[in-house]
């Protein structure tokens, strides 16, 4: 069974997976959603947990520097409440402060990728890395 990342944005939502060890993640795609029309994107998710055979969710938690919560992070904490609902699986939250700024520096720096590609895939980027520092982390509770 495998872990899926999620990196939860106002307008997107990067999508990564593990391998069937739980040790490494992979990108799979970007997920587009409108908050304000209440499009979550729920149902191509339901797909890809189904195809990758999802045991557990990991969904970045965008603190504040200051490690307090703020509006987007309650937004998260509320889709991954959401998703805990709709598919009964496990839930677990992963501090992604400054991933989308690694991502971004590493796609610049290693990949050399212009600003337009970026744009398409950073949100992917960042849901490896959160779900990586997951699998890599020492609280890490697989089910």
């Amino acid at each position: 069974m495998r872990v899926m990342g999620l990196d939860v944005g106002s307008r997107t939502v990067g999508i990564a997976v593990s391998d069937p060890m739980g040790w490494t993640a992979q990108g799979v795609e970007i997920i587009r959603i409108n908050e304000d029309e209440g499009e979550f994107g729920f149902d191509r998710l339901k797909e890809l947990v189904d195809q990758y055979e999802v045991s557990q969710f990991v969904v970045g938690l965008p603190k504040n520097m200051n490690n307090t919560i703020g509006p987007r992070a309650e937004a998260s904490m509320a889709y991954g409440k959401k998703i805990e609902e709709l598919y009964q699986l496990p839930v677990a939250y992963q501090d992604e402060r400054l991933t989308t700024v690694q991502a971004e520096r590493m796609l610049v720096e290693q990949a050399n990728t212009s600003r337009a590609k970026r744009k398409k895939v950073i949100d992917k980027v960042a849901a490896v890395m959160i779900l990586q520092n997951y699998l890599d982390g020492p609280g890490k509770k697989l089910f």
